[in-house]
């Protein structure tokens, strides 16, 4: 028993009791490092923060408490053109004209800031999306770096991209990203485009802002030309400005299916270059010869993992049926041990669910799920009082007519169906409107290979989950959109290629 641990008296939780026999509680470890947090953020352009020119701030609220952490500016029309007149300004003048070489130092300044930065970044994106600290600390951060890294290491040998072709900058990126991984959508996107020496207007989430804006004293602090890098906070109508902007030559956005359409139709009489990276409802295969243990983890990782809001989450579970109820069986043991609450205790498994509009979808998929006749488990943990939480949840009985087994749920939900053939499995699989990422659980290295060809999803993890690294392209097909993130395929997808 680990010496944090302390015995203390029962509470309502029988799962627990279960698995222990007694029950045992962890004292509070929470992350003390100080966020350095600002009452105010303004928007970053030209390499200075600036006031909004109508003077309106959004609030920006601690989903763990509904506590106000700071206003965040809200960009119009001419905020946006600002922006993008400095980016094509810098472009043009400054950033396009720079070696390669000088352009990585840069990004290797930039990532080592990112490092030196690390825990008050860590702690600024746990209070500010409500992901629990050590997802925060351990995964968001380094991976944030390690692609400021990669491409660093790319910025003076782009020619090596595509031998015999003629490579150049697009020249401004109009760039948007979701809440729910902010400061790595924001390094998965600024660090391909300056590496390919673009120059970037970025518009992150209304909700999730904080960061992103910190990203912009980190741009300050490394020097960056100004211009090089600006950054646009506000709503759905500062986006839809970034992305129309006529300076603007390239689109990257990542986000729901839905305003990936409505991209993609007002860009659709354009010459604008555009990436989506969408929704995704992925498969998480598991046959009979798989090792169980390492299966189950995977599963777990890969459906609650930062509270399920993660477009490539395995949210259903194809386990085959010799061994599906003893997968289930051991799903409901680990689930019960999982703890839900305070994102900043250096213990909690799952965090805060984003905003309580995203919990009333939760809830009201779930309830679905039960009314078309599935089987709802939970691990029945106390939630707490102040916050938006949801307890990690299992559906058994489910069929490919559910809602729960069709729509992006983005919670910390499981649908669990069974197979009995190959055949059946990659059919369940590819039965759905999105193709973003799958895994597939067996022993057997040949079965893993099939499957890799058969299943229609842009990344396919073998005995594994979640998985990611600079060096790999990241990205889906059908209506999980199309381009890459990451590896060679995502920094061409920042270049004209002649």
């Amino acid at each position: 028993m680990p010496a944090a641990a302390r015995k203390t008296p029962a509470r309502p939780n029988p799962a627990r009791e279960l698995v222990f026999g007694s029950l045992w509680e962890y004292d509070p470890a929470p992350e003390t490092a100080d966020p350095r947090l600002k009452r105010r953020y303004d928007l970053f352009i030209n390499g200075r923060f600036v006031p909004p020119r109508k003077g309106r701030y959004l609030p920006s609220i601690n989903p763990a408490t509904e506590a106000r952490l700071a206003e965040i500016a809200q960009a119009d029309a001419s905020d946006v053109d600002a922006a993008c007149k400095a980016a094509h300004k810098a472009f043009t003048q400054v950033w396009s004209r720079m070696p390669g070489q000088e352009r990585g130092k840069y990004l290797y300044r930039i990532a080592r800031l990112l490092q030196d930065h690390a825990r008050e970044l860590a702690v600024a994106e746990t209070l500010d999306g409500g992901k629990p600290i050590k997802e925060s600390r351990d995964f968001d951060v380094p991976m944030a770096a390690a692609h400021f890294f990669y491409h660093a290491g790319w910025a003076d040998k782009l020619e090596h991209l595509a031998s015999g072709r003629s490579l150049a900058p697009h020249g401004v990126v109009g760039q948007v990203i979701p809440w729910n991984f902010p400061l790595l959508m924001l390094a998965w996107k600024i660090a391909p485009a300056l590496a390919a020496g673009n120059c970037v207007v970025l518009k992150p989430a209304e909700t999730t802002s904080i960061t992103a804006l910190k990203f912009g004293e980190i741009c300050q602090e490394a020097g960056l030309p100004d211009g090089v890098v600006n950054i646009v906070s506000g709503a759905g109508e500062t986006g839809a400005a970034v992305v129309r902007h006529p300076l603007v030559s390239k689109v990257a956005f990542t986000g729901s299916t839905e305003v990936g359409r409505l991209i993609l139709r007002s860009l659709a009489d354009t010459e604008k270059k555009l990436t989506l990276e969408l929704g995704g409802k992925a498969a998480n295969i598991v046959f009979e010869d798989a090792p169980l243990d390492q299966a189950v983890e995977g599963v777990v990782n890969g459906i609650f993992f930062n509270q399920g809001h993660v477009c490539c989450a395995g949210s259903r579970l194809l386990v085959q049926e010799g061994v599906a109820d003893e997968v289930f069986a051991r799903l409901k043991r680990r689930i019960a041990v999982l703890r839900v609450g305070d994102p900043l205790d250096k213990n909690t498994d799952l965090g805060a669910i984003h905003s309580a509009e995203q919990l009333d979808k939760i809830n009201e998929l779930v309830k679905s799920g039960v009314e078309e006749g599935a089987v709802k488990h939970d691990n029945g943990c106390r939630l707490p009082a102040k916050g938006w939480f949801f307890r990690p949840t299992l559906f058994t009985g489910v069929s490919m007519s559910h809602r729960i087994a069709r729509e992006e749920i983005f919670g910390p939900v499981l649908s669990i169906l069974t197979f009995r053939t190959l055949e059946e499995a990659v059919e369940k699989a590819n039965n759905t409107r999105y193709g973003l990422s799958a895994g597939v659980w067996t022993d057997k290295g040949s079965r893993i290979l099939k499957m890799s060809t058969l299943l229609k999803a842009g990344v396919v993890w073998a005995n594994t989950y979640h998985k990611f690294d600079p060096t790999s392209p990241f990205g889906g097909f059908k209506e999980s959109g199309f381009g890459r993130e990451g590896g060679k395929q995502g920094l061409l997808d920042y270049l004209k290629v002649a």
